[in-house]
């Protein structure tokens, strides 16, 4: 399982750092999908009881799956989700201004500001 992690970090960073939006957006799913799959790995896979107490017991009675792994892996799901669903609309409104995907035209395209005059200098360069 850590080397499938591996492998997908990677293809996301690979996804990530290329020029067009849309392999962004996929390079972005597969991270997070990377980091559910790290968060699984890291909880032990086994498959003992949930982790519910009988009601006249004040301890489980056996061995229990452990839910801070459960926990941190539906948050990240919905974290992910929510940043995901930001990039499509922020993808949407980039793609309808510029009419590009390809991010090195998307830098070309920003406006240019007016040049705004620093301090003058009273010195005058010497002749040589």
């Amino acid at each position: 399982m850590a080397i499938l992690v591996g492998i997908m970090v990677a293809g996301s960073v690979y996804l990530i750092l290329g020029r067009n939006l849309i392999r962004f957006i996929f390079g972005l799913v597969l991270a997070s999908n990377a980091v559910n799959l790290l968060l699984f790995t890291g909880g032990r896979l086994s498959n003992p009881a949930p982790p519910l107490i009988p009601p006249d017991a004040l301890t489980p009675a056996g061995p229990v799956a452990n839910a801070l792994p459960q926990a941190l892996m539906l948050t990240a799901i919905v974290i992910g989700f929510a940043l995901l669903v930001f990039i499509f609309v922020l993808f949407y409104r980039a793609y309808q201004e510029i009419g590009t995907v390809d991010t090195e035209f998307m830098r070309l395209a920003e406006p240019v500001d007016a040049v705004t005059p620093g301090p003058t200098c009273s010195i005058e360069p010497e002749e040589v």
